[in-house]
């Protein structure tokens, strides 16, 4: 019995026409060569690639992080601000409460509550409506106040401690524990004491948040007539202050030390006024005359019997 040869691979392969072999050869015999595609111009890419950087840098701080302009002096010296200069810039970490809470010692920055915007004026922006455009877009990209209302302060109390100020060393206390800060600001260093105010019960979901500048700050102890009103909802916390991107010469890590970390405990009745703190010394004084007399008359009359016996 005769087995089949087995076909080649040429075989199998199915007959191409004159007409594609002249197609890919020109008619000459030779394979053609395939043109090379025509580069966009330079100047054609260049707006192309101007707007994916733009929604990459839009999309990264919107989700991720943010750059921020300080406004106001209110974080001296920690973060540079004030009227007339160039303050600073701060990358804010929009995903770092995703997966913690805020706690004592963190600068952050919120949306400001109701009853701290409720006086505030928005930010203005030109009537030029060119201008405001890229008012808008700079806002966005950090380039320019945002067209809202946020604050940056540090977190000194959270939901559900007692806060209050001061003790006998001009020192805040929470939870009966007089706080170490060591980044206060003291506009007069001279005079370095912060302005007291009566216990507060922190509650649970909010913040109690005070500025560096302690002297030179509008914040949980004044915004909304202070009280629980000045507390601020963890909801409103955009994202932690982390670096200072801007100007070069301040670049830098933003400093979360904890207050409460080495706290220490406070005596609470010395934390009231002055001529208060004075009173029981005061009554000691007054109260030690009859005992001194007494004692004396006392000593004489002994001293006079032991001389009669003699």
């Amino acid at each position: 019995m005769v087995e089949p040869v087995p076909s080649s691979a040429a075989e199998d392969e199915p007959e191409r026409s004159a007409v594609e072999e002249d197609a890919e050869t020109g008619g000459s015999g030779h394979r053609a060569r395939r043109k090379p595609k025509k580069q966009r111009s330079f100047w054609v890419e260049l707006p192309i690639l101007i707007v994916v950087a733009l929604v990459l840098a839009f999309v990264f701080q919107q989700f991720f992080a943010r750059v921020y302009t300080i406004p106001s002096a209110s974080m001296e010296s920690t973060l540079h601000g004030c009227t007339g200069c160039y303050g600073d810039k701060v990358l804010v970490d929009k995903i770092t409460y995703d997966f913690s809470t805020p706690g004592p010692g963190d600068v952050v920055v919120f949306k400001g509550p109701d009853p701290w915007v409720a006086g505030e004026a928005p930010v203005e922006r030109s009537s030029n409506p060119v201008v405001r455009f890229f008012q808008n877009v700079g806002a966005v990209f950090g380039l320019a106040p945002p067209d809202e209302r946020d604050f940056v302060k540090r977190i000194i109390a959270v939901g559900g401690q007692t806060i209050q100020c001061c003790d006998a060393q001009n020192r805040v206390i929470v939870d009966g524990k007089s706080l170490n800060e060591p980044y206060i600001h003291w506009v007069d260093p001279n005079n370095p004491r912060q302005e007291p105010f009566s216990p507060v019960k922190v509650p649970e979901g909010t913040l109690w948040v005070m500025g560096d500048n302690r002297n030179d700050s509008m914040d949980s102890r004044y915004q909304g007539n202070g009280g629980v009103n000045g507390v601020v909802p963890v909801a409103n916390v955009i994202g932690k202050a982390r670096f200072i991107v801007l100007p070069p010469g301040r670049w830098g890590g933003v400093s979360d030390t904890n207050p409460q970390q080495n706290a220490q405990p406070a005596a609470l009745g010395l934390s009231a006024p002055g001529w208060q703190q004075g009173v029981p010394l005061g009554f000691g004084v007054v109260a030690a005359w009859p005992t001194l007399a007494l004692s004396r008359r006392f000593g004489s009359r002994v001293r006079g019997a032991v001389k009669r016996k003699r």
